[in-house]
């Protein structure tokens, strides 16, 4: 049964968030040393995280490759989440749209659209660096996206930037402090981290206060909505053609992939956070419940 959350005032929620802003935000173009020389024998995300860890596929990469793989997945991810926060930046301005611009609420709207707008910079710059491509959220959803932006909102919208956000979040939490990981993954995911905090607090007062204004029938709705677009994010953050950087056909390494026990407790890991919340305040439930369980993010 989902636990009754109580919303705090918003406009003091937002001001304490303001405030956490000036104190501490950083600029990609000056806080990160991008002529750094990458270090050939550091991965890029903790092996253990990569979707082919422990399959016959891995154990035939020598540790050069296991190290391109690791590149080449983190690019993939860094693209995806840059998709999804030009899509964040566009709801919020929606979003703002109708609020009153003197509120502490409009304003931490629209400094978080200033956050997401260096993130998405910071992440491009990113890959540049690592000299891959830019995988990105592939062709179906990519034009899909032009759908959502245009029309998503209410609870499912902030539940749906809660699990994008948090999902890369706990990935990029365990890749801080580990001496093995690339300096400047340590350094992105260092500020995305700290700013992405924030944010995660203003979606989740969101859903709180959003939630129990909904009917019956709402509430189905915004639950499918946020099922479908966590499950296509989720999905979206390996893209296949990442395995021919290895050599391997991106059919079969997404075949593997998905067979893989390892990567589909890793998926689990990275969302569970978000599902005790979202399950908590009633955005998981009902008959769109099963989709989250053959999607394999429900434990």
């Amino acid at each position: 049964m989902a636990r009754v959350l109580r919303p705090k005032d918003a406009d003091q929620v937002s001001s304490r968030l303001l405030d956490a802003s000036a104190r501490t935000s950083y600029d990609p173009f000056v806080d990160i040393d991008w002529a750094a020389p990458l270090d050939r024998e550091k991965a890029y995300m903790p092996m253990e995280r990569v979707s082919l860890y422990g399959t016959d596929l891995w154990r035939g990469l020598g540790e050069e490759q296991r190290i391109e793989l690791s590149k080449h997945e983190m690019a993939s991810i860094a693209g995806v989440g840059l998709w999804f926060e030009i899509i964040l930046m566009q709801l919020l301005i929606r979003y703002a749209y109708d609020l009153d611009p003197r509120s502490p609420h409009a304003q931490y709207a629209l400094t978080e659209v200033g956050d997401e707008t260096r993130h998405s910079i910071m992440f491009a710059k990113a890959i540049a660096r690592f000299g891959t491509p830019n995988y990105g959220p592939g062709r179906l959803l990519h034009n899909l996206g032009r759908v959502y932006k245009a029309i998503a909102g209410g609870p499912s919208m902030f539940a749906a930037v809660l699990v994008a956000e948090e999902a890369t979040d706990r990935l990029q939490r365990s890749t801080m402090d580990d001496t093995a990981i690339q300096p400047l993954i340590r350094m992105v995911n260092r500020i995305h981290v700290i700013e992405e905090a924030r944010h995660v607090r203003y979606a989740r007062e969101e859903v709180i206060r959003g939630v129990p204004g909904l009917n019956r029938a709402e509430l189905e709705w915004h639950r499918l909505a946020t099922a479908a677009t966590a499950i296509a994010v989720m999905d979206a953050l390996v893209n296949p053609r990442v395995y021919k950087a290895v050599g391997i056909a991106p059919r079969v390494g997404r075949e593997v992939a998905r067979a893989n026990p390892h990567f589909q407790q890793t998926r689990r890991w990275m969302v569970e956070k978000v599902v005790e919340f979202l399950t908590e305040t009633g955005m998981i439930g009902g008959p769109s419940r099963r989709l989250w369980q053959r999607a394999g993010l429900l434990r």
